[in-house]
């Protein structure tokens, strides 16, 4: 039975970007059991801080949470802050809800407020409410820029490049804040709210091109990059942005001109972006012939071409070459933490398990430690069995991380939860997910990880109803959209609905492959096999991802097309040689295949 890919499933923010969150405070409640709010005496400020304080001194999240946002609707804009950062801190969003609208309607003006505002609603996916929030937050910022100077038409600049002016920076970290712990879509409509004349500046322009690619919607980049152009021709960002959404957009002939017109404007920043522009089109040896001829471009460091080289080798699949690259800079001085993360992948995808565990091991403490511990954890999980103690150690590599980094708590919990039910145990996976709605209640990320688990452990009709409850919460969310959408057409249940819903999501994020990969299973599911290929292509353009692969050759076998289908196949082992839908799919169709 084909589960829920990993494609379909909503990218999990980084939590890096949120300013104010406390580390001590989630030091203090990190894995402890949530234990429930000693009842106060009396609605008291002073008396609820003090029981909040309490709970977060023996561990208590929740707790904590609830009573400082009990404390704030009684406070003043202070407590109310402070309630907010501890909610946020905690992932308890109805706290958190609570705490930042009492804080915006005590300090109207506050811009934090309505920043953090602004990132509550976001993640409650009231996006109208984010968008007010929003509105407020920039005219505060306009408020606060002094008028420029009187000067004549002969002497203003006509074109703001030579910096970022106030107004865009205080933008520009609105986005990274948002963006940092939100749905990139949910952000680009939030930011709809940006009055003039904050919209209109060049640099704005390319900072809303650059969120409507990250929300995959390739028409309104290209919008956004043409009129930042309009005002400032030859920006690179802007040519950048535009290059880009010509890619998502399926035009390779515009991509590429116009990343060569980026050239024309820097020659090491724009031959970089051309190269990358070829990757992106799967023109690899182009890619690589254009990395080669930037060594004669002097303000191109050689390392940094090579480092690129190493990358287009591993994303192509040759890892031979890019074994070679990634040693090659480590021995020249010029390799980090990240090339010898890439090489323990590389001895891990060549079947060298033990060197793999053991590079993973250099790697635990260092700024890819979660990747590394995670990666290393399910080697481990996979020679494993249930009551073996290499599966305590690979647990163990998370837990003792999450001790050490109570900031990434949550996220690794959830990493775990897959872990475990990746690895055929997807009942431990539900427990932990259990454990993680007491200390986080109603948190998305949770209840979404929830409904994907249902499904691979055979519990469907649960991880519907998981996902239906989520979207009447949240019913203008095109990732939950989607992902229902898609379980109802993996399953061959309500196709006509699973079109639908999809179909609403493609309405926000046109462009994004994993929505497109669901339109192409629902045409396939319904025997439309020709149709589905096409979609599943275009899905598979934009990401080359194993999971699409499986069901792009699925389909093309299918319709009689079974050399391109092995093509296809073939092309992606060579990405992803350990990917099990595309194992499995290919296994089905070619028994002898290795």
């Amino acid at each position: 039975m084909t589960q829920m890919s990993a494609s379909h499933r909503p990218a999990r923010p980084s939590r890096a970007s949120i300013p104010l969150l406390l580390a001590a405070l989630l030091a203090a409640c990190a894995a402890v059991p949530p234990h429930p709010p000693a009842p106060a005496a009396a609605a008291d400020p002073s008396a609820l801080t003090l029981t909040a304080e309490v709970a977060l001194k023996r561990g208590d999240c929740r707790a904590a949470a609830e009573a400082y946002a009990q404390a704030a609707a009684a406070g003043d804009a202070r407590l109310a802050r402070r309630a907010t950062e501890v909610a946020l801190a905690c992932e308890h969003l109805p706290a958190a809800w609570s705490a930042v609208t009492r804080w915006r309607t005590l300090a109207p003006q506050d811009r934090d407020a309505a920043a953090l505002y602004a990132l509550v609603a976001l993640k409650l996916y009231r996006t109208a409410d984010a968008r007010a929030a929003v509105r407020d937050y920039c005219r505060s910022v306009l408020a606060a820029i002094p008028a420029p100077p009187a000067q004549s038409d002969a002497a203003a600049p006509r074109h703001p490049r030579a910096g970022t002016d106030p107004g865009t920076r205080a933008v520009a970290d609105l986005v990274a804040l948002l963006l940092g712990d939100t749905d990139a879509s949910a952000v680009l409509a939030a930011m709809s709210a940006v009055p003039e004349p904050l919209a209109s500046s060049p640099q704005a322009l390319t900072l809303f091109g650059d969120l409507a690619l990250a929300a995959y919607d390739g028409k309104r980049a290209e919008e956004y990059a043409q009129r930042a152009l309009t005002a400032d021709p030859g920006n690179l960002a802007a040519l950048r942005v535009l290059a880009r959404a010509y890619v998502l957009r399926g035009d390779a002939e515009h991509a590429i001109a116009t990343a060569r017109a980026s050239v024309a404007a820097d020659p090491a920043l724009g031959g970089l972006e051309l190269a990358q522009i070829y990757a992106s089109l799967d023109r690899i040896e182009e890619a690589h012939q254009q990395l080669e001829s930037l060594r004669s471009v002097s303000a191109v460091p050689a390392a940094e071409i090579d480092r690129q080289l190493a990358l287009l080798a591993f994303q192509s699949g040759d890892l031979k070459e890019a074994q070679q690259r990634f040693a090659a800079l480590l021995a020249s001085g010029e390799g980090n933490e990240t090339a010898q993360l890439y090489l323990a992948d590389i001895a891990a995808r060549g079947g060298d398990r033990e060197r793999a565990i053991a590079d993973y091991r250099r790697l635990y403490d260092s700024s890819v430690a979660i990747a590394a511990r995670t990666r290393a954890a399910a080697l481990l999980l996979e020679r494993t069995t249930r009551a073996d103690s290499a599966r305590t150690e690979a647990l163990a590599l998370l837990d003792d991380y999450g001790a050490e980094h109570p900031e990434e708590e949550l996220q690794l919990s959830l990493t775990k939860a897959h872990l475990l039910a990746d690895h055929g145990d997807a009942e431990a996976g539900l427990a932990v997910l259990a454990g993680e709605l007491e200390r986080h209640p109603e948190q998305p990320s949770v209840e979404y990880d929830r409904a994907v688990i249902l499904d691979q452990a055979g519990r469907v009709h649960e991880s519907v109803t998981a996902l239906e409850q989520l979207l009447a919460r949240r019913p203008d969310d095109p990732a939950l959209e989607n992902a229902l959408g898609y379980t109802l057409a993996d399953h061959s249940l309500e196709l006509s609905r699973a079109e639908g819903l999809i179909r609403r999501a493609l309405t926000v994020m046109p462009d994004n492959p994993a929505a497109l990969d669901s339109l192409g299973w629902v045409h396939f599911r319904r025997g439309e096999a020709r149709d589905a290929a096409g979609t599943l292509a275009r899905a598979y353009s934009i990401d080359h991802d194993a999971e699409i692969a499986a069901h792009w050759g699925e389909a093309l076998w299918v319709s009689g097309a079974q050399g391109e289908a092995r093509r296809v196949w073939a092309a992606a082992l060579a990405r992803e040689p350990d990917s099990r839908p595309l194992k499995a799919t290919v296994g089905r169709f070619i028994p002898d295949a290795k």
